[in-house]
């Protein structure tokens, strides 16, 4: 049975100094209501048909996809539509990564390491980590971390998305009236410009590229015994590591000294700048989604006129 209330992590992003926000960092809602009970029960199933032994199903996250503790065996599943998904992606990052000992999440070592499908769903299975106290992680392990995760990927040759494309759809999102009808003209116009002029400034900018995690906030880091690990390897990505620390607390860039800072500030506008478009798509989810994005348009507006950044060109 499911006896865990689903919820929301607290993703943060620490955007020019100011307090970290509560934000889905890439616009994911929720599962849809109807669909909650059929994907435990695929997760579920699944893992009986592995021989795990699953009476019960706690959920730990709701967002583009469900995660879910399965017990007795005490291991994580994620489940998500099959239309909706990039799980072997995932599976094959974790799998290069752990041979290279980079900080990321193992996949569940008694069952075949693949995605599994059942009922309209994909799911796979990973070790469960009980959460390590302090809960709270110091800017200085933060950083480390996501130095040796970097340091993993750019050992792989993979192909990835480039980090723009994800740009391009928040672009998108913000030229379509019929997606973001809420969305006033004089805001429209603000996004607009202010994702194509970051866009082509960031370029303009020649950083050194290479596979990045793509949203490496608090919510996708695990505090274990072990030490930080990163989860949700599905938004990798290429492009300069700033881009990457940009999602992360202000005070973990503090700790890496050899970033572009002038390069750093501009992914930190053009994150914020994505984040609140998803807040304005018609068919988001996130709880306080519409007053999160007022706040941010806001948040843009100020920190465009701190550092005289004229996006309108």
């Amino acid at each position: 049975m499911l006896r865990g209330a689903g919820t929301i992590a607290r993703e943060y992003v620490a955007i020019l100094g100011v307090a970290p926000l509560w934000s889905a960092a890439q616009g994911r809602g929720t599962m849809k209501a109807s669909d909650v009970p059929r994907a435990v029960a695929a997760a579920m199933s699944t893992g009986s048909s592995l021989d795990l032994t699953v009476d019960d199903a706690i959920v730990l996250h709701d967002s583009n996809k469900l995660t879910l503790r399965l017990l007795p065996c005490d291991v994580l599943a994620r489940v998500a539509p099959v239309a909706h998904q990039v799980a072997q992606f995932e599976i094959e990052l974790a799998q290069r990564l752990a041979e290279s000992e980079s900080p990321v999440a193992a996949l569940e070592p008694r069952v075949e390491p693949r995605v599994y499908e059942r009922d309209g769903f994909v799911v796979t299975l990973w070790t469960y980590y009980e959460a390590a106290m302090p809960r709270e992680v110091s800017p200085a392990d933060y950083a480390n971390a996501l130095e040796r995760l970097h340091a993993g990927m750019r050992k792989l040759d993979v192909p990835t998305p480039h980090f723009t494309d994800r740009i391009e759809q928040a672009q998108q999102l913000v030229a379509s009236r019929d997606r973001t009808p809420a969305l006033v003209d004089a805001d429209r116009e603000l996004l607009g410009n202010t994702l194509r002029s970051l866009r082509r400034v960031i370029g303009e900018r020649g950083g050194a590229e290479q596979v990045l995690h793509g949203e490496p906030h608090p919510g996708n880091v695990l505090a274990t015994k072990n030490g930080l690990l990163f989860i949700d390897l599905e938004t990798c990505c290429r492009g300069p590591v700033e881009f990457d620390l940009a999602h992360a607390p202000e005070e973990v860039s503090e700790h890496c000294p050899d970033l572009n800072q002038d390069l750093l500030r501009d992914c930190r506008i053009l994150v914020l700048a994505m984040i609140t478009t998803w807040r304005w798509d018609r068919g988001d989810q996130f709880p306080n989604g519409r007053q999160l994005g007022t706040e941010w348009l806001s948040q843009i507006r100020a920190a465009l006129d701190r550092y005289r950044l004229d996006v309108r060109r």
